[in-house]
């Protein structure tokens, strides 16, 4: 039995929680966001706007993407919704912390941190005990000004 499983729906907590281990977990990252962003909608009721859904799998993608090729061995992915935002938290193996590249117009690939940083409420790295974990979170509602890590519930 689940400890919260005597509470209504409304008062438990939505979270997820998958390992990564072959190749393919990029894709089935994405995947699994897209389904959590989904059913926080439809089954818990919560409003998600498209803009949270295409930033949750941005987010999602590129934080699997840097645990695939910067750490050796499986990798976790947890989505928790808290506080009116989507918060993403991606552990591997590897204690290296990873470091944002100074900005430059003419180098190609390796911005996804930055981009990251960019449209997120708040971003952490650090380090576990085995490897370290990088979170993120994404607020759920639109801004009405437009600002592009959302505003708060």
């Amino acid at each position: 039995m689940h400890e919260d499983e005597d509470q209504p729906l409304a008062g438990r907590p939505v979270l997820s929680a998958v390992a990564f281990e072959g190749g393919e977990r990029i894709a089935e990252a994405r995947h699994v966001a897209r389904g959590f962003m989904t059913e926080v909608q439809a089954v818990h009721g919560i409003p998600v706007s498209e803009r949270a859904m295409g930033l949750v799998e941005l987010v999602v993608s590129e934080l699997v993407t840097n645990a695939h090729k910067y750490a050796p061995g499986p990798s976790l992915l947890d989505l928790e919704v808290v506080d009116g935002a989507v918060e993403i938290s991606v552990w591997d193996s590897d204690p290296a912390l990873p470091v944002p590249q100074v900005a430059d117009t003419g180098r190609v690939g390796q911005h996804g941190l930055e981009i990251v940083m960019a449209v997120c409420r708040s971003f952490e790295i650090r380090r576990e005990p085995v490897g370290k974990r990088v979170k993120a979170a994404i607020v759920l509602a639109d801004d009405p000004g437009g600002h592009p890590a959302g505003r708060l519930l």
